[in-house]
């Protein structure tokens, strides 16, 4: 789960040192390490575990057990004077409880499934009576053909551990629960090794179309049936490995990248526009907003500074698009290999 603000990444959070000198020799042979594990079909790079980053020693991890999923920044247990459940608290208990339960939960060991309430399951059926009309007309082709494996039905919350299995088989990937939100750079760090960080929590049920925080409708409806897409989740990966021992500069600027894509981005299909991000494809109103043409459609450049991300302030203004998933991914390549580059040689392919 990754909803992150300014505040989120302040500065010396990891103890940057932002200095121009000249990288040492070691600096440069971790650099191409990276940039060939970046270029194999590897869920992530091997040793060595830290890297000079700006002057300081930043940890990369090895694999998924070195990522941290207990910081939670947000959205867990405490919720904000303006959270639509602030003043329920039978349903503040729930998300603590809920909280728990995903910070107890171990790699490797089955996601302990919850047990949903009538009125968590009625809000869930709502969100899908709501898009139903709307998913076969707006949603990619992608999302489409892989949303029959889930079997989402209105009258059932899917459980967790069976859609990670489902994932593991499809593409690769799998589920992990998160508390709440989790700091963008141990997010980005779990896609490098294709897992995807999950809440469980249900949104508060006197406004089942509204969510200030990614929920497990969200999750599911909007992220999981994507991640069964080979293509897309090798575009999703690769955002996460361009992640990996970057400074929080570069992390904030990948976080956006993250947001305007995985969240909130769009794909041409034979002249059309379609919805494949999470943020779309789990609205209702922002799906119709999407389909009536009511925001600008720029072409997605990672390299380009990436506007404010907002959440609060209604419907997206903009709309990043792809001409495939596979371009996409190449993008996202090249990027990640210019910002591992020492400064005074990116531009020089030689050194890759």
């Amino acid at each position: 789960m990754l909803l992150s603000r300014n505040r989120f990444l302040g500065k010396g959070t990891y103890g940057h040192r932002l200095c121009r000198s000249r990288p040492c020799t070691q600096g440069i042979k971790r650099r191409r390490e990276v940039l060939v594990a970046l270029s194999s079909n590897s869920s992530g790079p091997t040793p060595a575990a830290k890297q000079q980053v700006s002057g300081s020693t930043v940890k990369i991890p090895r694999g998924i057990l070195e990522v941290d999923n207990g910081k939670v920044l947000g959205f867990g247990a405490e919720l904000s004077e303006d959270h639509p459940g602030f003043h329920d608290d039978s349903y503040k208990l729930r998300r603590v409880m809920l909280a728990n339960q995903a910070k107890s939960h171990r790699i490797g060991e089955p996601i302990p499934p919850v047990e949903y309430s009538d009125a968590e399951v009625a809000v869930w059926a709502a969100v899908c009576r709501e898009l139903h009309t709307l998913l076969p007309r707006h949603a990619c082709k992608q999302y489409l053909r892989a949303l029959p494996k889930f079997n989402f039905t209105p009258d059932r919350v899917p459980q967790l551990q069976e859609l990670s299995d489902v994932l593991q088989s499809s593409s690769g990937w799998s589920i992990r629960p998160v508390a709440g939100l989790m700091h963008p750079r141990d997010f980005l760090a779990g896609l490098a090794f294709k897992t995807f960080h999950s809440t469980q929590y249900m949104r508060h049920p006197s406004r089942p179309s509204y969510t200030p925080e990614p929920d497990v409708v969200h999750e599911l409806i909007g992220h999981v049936p994507m991640l069964a897409d080979p293509d897309f989740g090798a575009m999703v990966q690769a955002i996460g490995q361009a992640s990996l021992g970057v400074d929080d500069k570069q992390i904030w600027h990948l976080t956006k990248v993250y947001w305007y894509t995985v969240e909130f981005g769009v794909v041409r299909e034979g002249g059309e526009i379609k919805a494949f991000g999470a943020g779309i494809l789990s609205s209702f109103g922002e799906l119709q907003h999407m389909a009536a043409g009511g925001a600008e459609l720029v072409e997605f450049d990672p390299f380009s500074p990436q506007p404010k991300m907002s959440y609060k302030d209604g419907y997206q203004r903009r709309y990043y698009v792809l001409d495939s998933f596979e371009s996409g991914t190449a993008k996202l390549r090249q990027y990640a290999t210019s910002i591992r580059l020492p400064e005074e040689l990116r531009g020089d392919a030689s050194v890759a």
